[in-house]
């Protein structure tokens, strides 16, 4: 079994090689990557990085305040359009493509089309988002099938709820958001208004709130204490699944479902199996923040996989930032109770700050240690943002998005390392980056004790060791029939000289010879030696600064 690698790229800054964009420049001002930024040559290297899955986000088309109504779509108020490029989660058109990644306007889902070929003919996986939340709030779509009916057009639009609406309605009010909209001549009309997406059911959404998006209805009565009227069947149920149909049938390999856990389980439990059962090979992830519902999306849901946001990621970042303990990564994936290896694990993603940025961990290379626990603690999927591999710091100010450490998904721009990247023109320190990326993601690919063999924390057995540090370091074992390897990760900011102890438990529990000599090689730096792996001795090693070791044992 392949370990699932992915690699989220936005293709709007992918490709955007400018070299001085303007902050809330027009797409004319500071251009756009496209689809076609995406060349065989450029996907091999993705590849060799380690890659199985690529995640192209921001795919569908979206609400913009670029004009593109010459191409018969229709254009978008800016007051409800978040940035001059827009968010990807404000889904204008779940049948169409963003017409910014298109070469040619009038040919652009045969463009993606085309891409959806050439990263399969490079031996790549193309995972997309679905947006099942909300859309933007003057959705339409202009190239639906025929026979579909939209978003809302049978809405009987005089009452809040009715399990055959597609929206929430606030029957009398207006659109009124709390912000300043006296630049606009002719503002945005909206009566009766519509739920906004982040459960504000009301009509003046404020700044902070998703006021660009409208909630979808699900059959949940919100006003009346979330009562779950299913019967018959909801209609957003079924344009839903159709859509999820549509895209498999573009060769798709998997979804990114956004904000899964604001959709009613009952729903995921219902399409998922339906959709499996004609493409059987497709997979769904959810973007999920509450670890209580974690099961029920796994196994009532039917989920392949979901986000470990607030478990390992908020742990593993907590500890790059000197707040928090080694020991207290154990509890993490504890806490799971079996479901570990249906846990995507990351460090970066559209959402969160870069680890390069000044409030975050300020140094790159303090990324390490998290990343070889991230990409090897378990058997599930390991993922990596676009730029993450150079130690992109973003620290621009884009536009709306601000200086907040996280790459824009607002607004026109470009990735200034990526965009060395592109130009040949990488600096020594990002090159060595790569090299560790490189070098992790594929020995999780490629060790099948990593992707798929069994786990041993060591963490317990070392505390109160004088010569192992349980709040710097953190060491377990993945092993199969054939491997073992001992992980360590050092979060210090020192080299570490350690003695690891190994419990005779972990000989019982995992089958290993007590007390056997054994050839090791560590595939971080090559380095290979000969040690005793034994309950009643140590396991010496020394592991880099902000780094670690991942230690390979041929068994015999």
């Amino acid at each position: 079994m392949e370990k699932i690698i992915i690699y989220q790229v936005l293709p709007r800054l992918f490709g955007n090689t400018k070299e001085k964009p303007k902050c809330n420049g027009t797409l004319k001002q500071n251009g756009c990557g496209k689809f076609d930024d995406f060349t065989p040559e450029r996907l091999s290297e993705i590849k060799e990085l380690g890659i199985t899955h690529i995640w192209y986000t921001g795919i569908i088309e979206h609400a913009t305040q670029t004009d593109y109504s010459k191409y018969g779509i229709p254009q978008d108020h800016p007051e409800v359009v978040k940035g001059i490029a827009g968010s990807p989660y404000a889904i204008k058109d779940y049948y169409d493509v963003d017409p910014d990644l298109a070469t040619n306007v009038d040919e652009r889902m045969k463009e993606f089309q085309n891409l959806v070929t050439r990263t399969h003919q490079k031996g790549l996986k193309v995972i997309i988002d679905f947006v099942p939340n909300h859309v933007a709030r003057q959705y339409h779509s202009d190239v639906k099938p025929k026979g579909v009916k939209d978003l809302g057009e049978d809405d009987v639009k005089e009452v809040f709820f009715s399990n055959q609406n597609n929206f929430y309605y606030l029957p009398g009010e207006n659109f009124c958001p709390r912000f300043d909209i006296s630049s606009y001549k002719n503002p945005y009309n909206e009566n009766p208004c519509k739920a906004t997406g982040n459960d504000c059911f009301s009509n003046n959404p404020g700044l902070y709130d998703w006021y660009e998006t409208v909630k979808l209805n699900y059959g949940v009565d919100y006003r009346n204490n979330r009562y779950q009227d299913f019967f018959p069947l909801p209609n957003t149920w079924i344009k839903m699944r159709d859509i999820l149909l549509f895209w498999c049938k573009k060769k798709i390999d998997g979804f990114r479902c956004d904000m899964a856990e604001m959709v009613p389980v009952d729903f995921w439990k219902w399409v998922i199996p339906q959709i499996k059962e004609s493409y059987p090979n497709i997979i769904f992830i959810a973007e999920t923040y509450d670890p209580n519902q974690y099961h029920r999306y796994i196994h009532e849901g039917k989920f392949d996989f979901l986000y470990d946001k607030v478990g390992l990621y908020d742990t593993l970042r907590s500890i790059m930032r000197n707040e928090n303990s080694c020991h207290n990564i154990t509890p993490c994936w504890q806490r799971l109770n079996g479901i570990e290896g249906n846990m995507l694990n990351f460090l970066e993603n559209h959402d969160e700050q870069r680890i390069a940025y000044p409030d975050f961990a300020g140094d790159a290379k303090k990324g390490k240690a998290g990343m070889i626990i991230a990409s090897t603690i378990n058997k599930g999927p390991v993922m990596i943002y676009n730029g993450q591999e150079f130690g992109e710091k973003a620290l621009d100010e884009e536009g709306f998005s601000g200086g907040d450490g996280r790459t824009s998904i607002f607004d026109y721009w470009t990735i200034p390392t990526v965009n060395r990247w592109l130009k040949g023109k990488l600096k020594k320190e990002e090159k060595d980056l790569q090299n560790f990326y490189q070098k992790l993601l594929n020995i999780c690919k490629n060790e099948s004790a990593i992707a798929s063999g069994d786990f041993f924390d060591l963490e317990y057995a070392n505390f109160n060791n004088p010569n192992f540090n349980t709040n710097k370091q953190y060491a377990y074992i993945r092993k199969d029939s054939k491997t073992l390897f001992i992980i360590v990760a050092n979060f210090a900011d020192e080299d570490a000289n350690l003695g690891i102890n190994l419990p005779y438990h972990a000989f019982e529990y995992l089958n290993i010879i007590n007390g056997k000599e054994q050839k090791f090689e560590e595939l971080l730096s090559g380095e290979k030696g000969k040690a005793i792996l034994s309950s009643e001795k140590q396991f010496n090693i020394k592991v880099p600064k902000n780094e670690g070791a991942i230690i390979k044992i041929k068994l015999c």
